[in-house]
């Protein structure tokens, strides 16, 4: 997901965003070339996973749920909350295993 509002950034969950999200180089290289950059950040999506780049309006928000992760299925929302992040929630790194 690539906001270029800003205003739809949930600070009171994730507290403030990283000072790169907001910057227009970042957003740009989401839409533009976003599997080159989430490698860079450290996130290789495999080949064979399609990548879509959706953009949040005035209108329309998105909400990140990040995959859950293989052998979970009988934790606890608890457990389950240890393995998410701030950047798992925004999209730029998966889930803790």
């Amino acid at each position: 997901m690539v906001c270029t509002l800003c205003s739809c950034y949930p600070w009171p969950t994730l507290g403030l965003p990283p000072r790169w999200y907001k910057e227009p180089a970042y957003r740009s290289r989401a839409v533009r070339e976003p599997r080159l950059l989430l490698a860079e950040m450290g996130t290789v999506v495999p080949d064979d996973v399609e990548v879509r780049v959706w953009d949040s309006s005035a209108e329309v928000r998105y909400l990140v749920l990040p995959q859950r992760p293989e052998g979970t299925k009988g934790f606890s929302e608890e457990e389950l909350a240890r393995l998410v992040t701030r950047d798992s929630m925004i999209g730029v790194e998966r889930a803790r295993t």
